[in-house]
């Protein structure tokens, strides 16, 4: 269950309320009566099996003694027809509790802030003004200018919302993942992972991207789906498994292109390199136990945030209200990178605590030494950070007024020592 059946017996009134923070409308009276319906048919199948077998056990003795059993038998017959019609009935309203349940969100954590939209989210923090970019540019100008940035041949390719990078700026790209890779494994304890870009249903169900988000999704003509985030195979890689509780938390990383379909993004930030069907991102995920996923939230939210400061990048970190929560999870917080072209700021990380709500889905569990009970086990993600937003955000920040790039002395290892993108080092 992706939810918790016994919680919502015992709570129905909190449950509701959690749904209607996220400003969905009550759903455990209908939740409660087709599990009702299916614990009677449960009931009434085991008590047709122990009748059964009580009758199966007088055959015996009938036949022992030589006796006529035909009337007994043809009720077994009766019996086990009556079992199997509860079977199709159990089934049934299994599949509708399924269909239901996954399409509920995860529910708020209570220190969440309640609200309908991105407007009701809270400022926690900021890291450095924004600097005074007089007459800033854009990323994608800037990128054109300098011939490095080419959305005309990427178009003629594949069509729109994709970028095709040149020269300095492909090197700046790959730098970056390589900086992010390089912090969160040698200084944060991230294992770097490189994992599958296609995976099976079953996998995009465990992290909640099906079914209700299945448009938003590529599926290849072998049935695989081009993952939207690393977060699907490297939350996925405790799919079905018990884990040692000692052994916890478990966290790793990866850097890997993303595909999106982008379905509901008619319209929005046609432009540049900000909405893309393909784009790199580096990935943060943690499996921890239940009661150290708030610590752990806190934690990679400070990974994530430390690329940017490493970088000189101006940033605000954020709370997301109850309506502008991702859909599995609990409580989130939104790195925000300021884009002096845009003259605002732009999400670049989204650090979500999930709770038990992927374990549950993927059926991941853990156990401490010496203990048979098992426990569901707290999933995280967030990104560590997108490598493309990164890039715009270089771009923006580190423009010169002759159109050149000043590269972050961070990042000038990765690039042969170059300390400037210009025209004549393109």
């Amino acid at each position: 269950m992706m939810h918790d059946i016994r919680f919502i017996r015992e709570n129905p009134a909190a449950f509701d309320a959690g749904l209607k923070r996220r400003n969905l409308p009550a759903a455990s009276g209908e939740i409660l009566e087709l599990d009702t319906a299916r614990r009677l048919a449960q009931t009434a199948m085991q008590e047709l099996q122990a009748k059964r077998n009580d009758v199966s056990k007088q055959i015996g003795a009938i036949k022992g003694k030589g006796g006529d059993a035909e009337p007994l038998m043809q009720d077994v017959a009766a019996i086990k027809s009556k079992i199997a019609e509860h079977e199709e009935q159990d089934k049934q309203i299994a599949e509708k509790l399924q269909v239901i349940l996954s399409s509920l969100p995860n529910i708020p954590a209570a220190d969440v802030p309640d609200g309908k939209d991105e407007h009701d989210n809270k400022e926690l923090r900021k890291f450095s003004e924004p600097p005074r970019v007089n007459s800033a540019k854009q990323h994608f100008e800037l990128g054109e200018a300098l011939g490095l940035m080419d959305f005309n041949t990427a178009a003629k390719l594949s069509g729109a919302r994709f970028t095709m990078l040149k020269g300095q700026l492909a090197r700046l790209e790959r730098a970056l993942g390589s900086f992010m890779l390089d912090l969160h494994t040698t200084e944060f304890g991230y294992t770097e992972i490189s994992p599958p870009l296609m995976v099976r249903d079953e996998i995009m169900f465990g992290t909640a991207q099906l079914p209700k988000f299945a448009e938003d999704q590529f599926k290849t003509t072998a049935g695989l789906w081009l993952i939207p985030t690393a977060e699907v195979p490297l939350t996925n890689i405790v799919n079905g498994d018990i884990i040692e509780r000692e052994t916890l938390p478990l966290r790793v990383t990866a850097k890997t292109p993303c595909f999106r379909a982008e379905a509901g993004a008619a319209g929005k930030d046609t432009r540049g390199m900000l909405r893309q069907h393909q784009f790199y991102k580096v990935e943060l995920v943690s499996i921890t136990a239940p009661d150290q996923s708030e610590a752990e939230h806190e934690r990679m939210t400070e990974c994530a945030e430390t690329v940017l400061k490493r970088l000189g990048l101006p940033f605000r970190t954020i709370v997301l209200c109850t309506g502008d929560m991702g859909f599995a999870s609990r409580k989130t917080y939104d790195i925000e990178v300021w884009m002096p072209g845009q003259n605002t700021y732009r999400e670049i990380s989204s650090c979500s605590n999930c709770g038990d709500f992927q374990a549950r889905r993927m059926n991941a569990r853990c156990r401490a030494a010496g203990d048979k009970n098992t426990e569901f086990v707290h999933t995280l993600n967030g990104s560590g950070v997108a490598v493309g937003r990164c890039l715009i955000a270089v771009v923006e920040n580190y423009q010169q007024p002759d159109g050149s790039i000043i590269i972050p002395p961070v990042l000038r290892p990765y690039m042969g020592g170059l300390e400037r993108i210009t025209v004549e080092a393109a």
